[in-house]
């Protein structure tokens, strides 16, 4: 009896390294499924990965959580024979840069500047894994190819972090937005990344009044969506700081402000997240930004 007691303790105490040895040995299952006529979007185990097949290879814009390196090539092998050439980081956090060491030092790779260099301050890439940082940087905007398999990269400003990457599949009418659309719910605005909640909207808005020609839209975490779509959550994420300046001119603390929030009715289908702090995280950076601490 002594005996299963210490054990169940031992379990309790170290269940959270258990549960994240599972997950590294055995990382979930991938699905794969067509988007566009050589553009396919992997779900599972971390962000959404692109998968876009030119005439000289594979692209692929986001590579999950560590370790799925060979199950993302797995996926792609279902579509396609052609070499991986290039790597997309949407942004720096891990569910979507993970896997770039998998892929090799030689193969290129970009992001926007500011996501180099806050992938330099990750355990990932320190050390002699600095050679799996990306090789090329953008400040603003890149085109990379030509013709059918020209890609569009558009920095917009701050909002998820300070460096997120539209990846726009010029021919295909779709952009690949990573976490600035994560899904249908509150964002997580990273601002030790240099995110802003106050900012998030109008780089969402930004984004959409540029991309006009765009159809189809790879969310970071959800399903494809549409043009509409992504103006939309523009429209959600500056409804949410006019609200915020609401509530600091009601006087409210930032507890009280996130007790008292709700989805408005008009965004139905729309969710609160819980992930890195929730809509108290959001509220409090906003209120920082705003200048009420």
């Amino acid at each position: 009896m002594k005996r299963a007691i210490v054990l169940c303790l031992l379990l309790a105490a170290g269940g959270i390294s258990i549960a994240a040895a599972e997950f590294q040995q055995a990382p979930a299952a991938l699905q794969t499924e067509k988007v566009k006529d050589n553009l396919y979007m992997i779900r599972g185990a971390g962000g959404n990965t692109a998968v876009f097949i030119t005439d000289k290879g594979v692209v692929l814009v986001d590579t999950k959580n560590p370790g799925n390196g060979q199950a993302i090539l797995d996926q792609v092998r279902k579509v396609t024979d052609k070499p991986v050439t290039l790597l997309i980081n949407t942004h720096t956090h891990p569910d979507h840069t993970g896997s770039n060491e998998f892929f090799g030092a030689t193969v290129d790779s970009v992001v926007h500047e500011n996501t180099k260099t806050n992938m330099t301050k990750m355990k990932e890439f320190a050390g002699d894994k600095a050679q799996f940082l990306p090789k090329r940087t953008y400040k603003d905007t890149m085109s990379i190819g030509q013709g059918k398999d020209q890609i569009d990269l558009y920095y917009f400003g701050p909002g998820h972090t300070n460096g997120d990457t539209f990846v726009v599949f010029r021919a295909l009418r779709t952009v690949h937005a990573g976490d600035m659309f994560a899904g249908k719910n509150t964002p997580f605005v990273d601002a030790n990344n240099g995110g802003s909640a106050v900012n998030y909207g109008r780089t969402l808005a930004k984004a959409a009044s540029t991309l006009k020609d765009i159809d189809s839209v790879i969310t970071g975490h959800s399903t494809v969506m549409t043009h509409a779509d992504l103006k939309e959550y523009a429209d959600f994420n500056n409804d949410f700081i006019t609200w915020v300046e609401g509530q600091i001119k009601a006087g409210k603390t930032v507890d009280a402000a996130a007790m008292e929030y709700a989805i408005p009715e008009k965004y139905k289908g729309y969710t609160i997240t819980q992930f890195g702090g929730g809509i108290r995280n959001n509220i409090q950076t906003a209120y920082n930004e705003l200048g009420k601490k």
